[in-house]
């Protein structure tokens, strides 16, 4: 056996040094994140974006210091939602995330490519180490919760997620259909895996309501998430409705200026216990 360096990530071996926090990668000097949330689902469409992006915009309104971590690499829409096109700066040492006007702080491959319709044609561990480099090369400032858009599934970028950040807890997002049941539990048993909790579960397009008579209509079938939830131990539900208005905001890049409380809810769960 070679003599060992203390860096478990480049190790196979398997010994008593190897812990969970030994894959830990550190933020760059001058750099603080006090909490990371990930946002996450087994399977894409479901809305991850939009809910990392009411998370944060709704915890920063709050006056913490927030930010969001799009992991999302071959998908980045973060910046879209927020209507950042402009490109990150920074130096030969680290990056700088760009900042919304309310002050959240944003990292995504979109602030990166030369041209934000460029497609990121890579294999699994290229687009896991960018994720990796998105927490240690830029210079966060002060953030009190980080928020990580999660690309869907539980592949590379997930596992990369929750051993190199210090996750403090996971979002699942989800939506009505009957086949979500097995992909909310594949995404629970992940946490599971990885020993962390899971904070909260999201229906998304839950139901829509009518603006003329104010009845709800479940579009997609019958909301299942509180059944989830009971049965796998979540301790928090929320639901959001189809409202033509939010698409509307969000495509013009004004996801901050979505009123409602459709996840304060959770974002007190967040902001007390984790």
């Amino acid at each position: 056996m070679s003599e060992c360096t203390h860096d478990c990530s480049t190790c196979g071996q398997n010994c008593s040094e190897r812990t969970a926090e030994s894959f830990r990668k550190p933020l760059r000097e001058g750099a603080s994140v006090k909490k990371v949330i990930a946002v996450v689902s087994g399977k894409g469409g479901v809305g991850k974006s939009l809910v990392t992006s009411l998370l944060a915009s709704e915890m920063q309104r709050r006056g913490h210091n927030c930010a969001v971590l799009d992991a999302d690499i071959t998908g980045p829409s973060i910046p879209k939602s927020f209507g950042i096109h402009e490109h990150c700066m920074g130096t030969e040492e680290y990056l700088l995330p760009v900042t919304t006007h309310t002050g959240l702080q944003i990292m995504s491959m979109n602030l990166i490519l030369e041209n934000e319709r460029e497609p990121v044609v890579w294999r699994g561990p290229v687009i896991a180490g960018a994720v990796t480099q998105f927490w240690t090369d830029v210079l966060w400032q002060d953030v009190d919760f980080m928020f990580v858009d999660m690309p869907p599934g539980t592949g590379d970028v997930p596992l990369t997620v929750f051993q190199s950040l210090p996750v403090d807890g996971i979002v699942i997002v989800t939506t009505p259909q009957d086949l979500v049941g097995m992909i909310v539990e594949k995404a629970v048993n992940m946490a599971g895996l990885m020993n962390i909790p899971v904070i909260g579960i999201v229906e998304n397009m839950s139901y829509f309501k009518c603006p003329d008579c104010g009845k709800e209509h479940a579009i997609f079938g019958e909301s299942r998430v509180e059944e989830l939830a009971k049965e796998y131990g979540i301790p928090h539900v929320a639901k959001l409705p189809i409202d033509p208005v939010i698409t509307t905001m969000v495509d013009a890049g004004e996801v901050e200026s979505v009123t409602g409380r459709y996840v304060s809810g959770l974002i007190d769960v967040i902001e007390k216990e984790v």
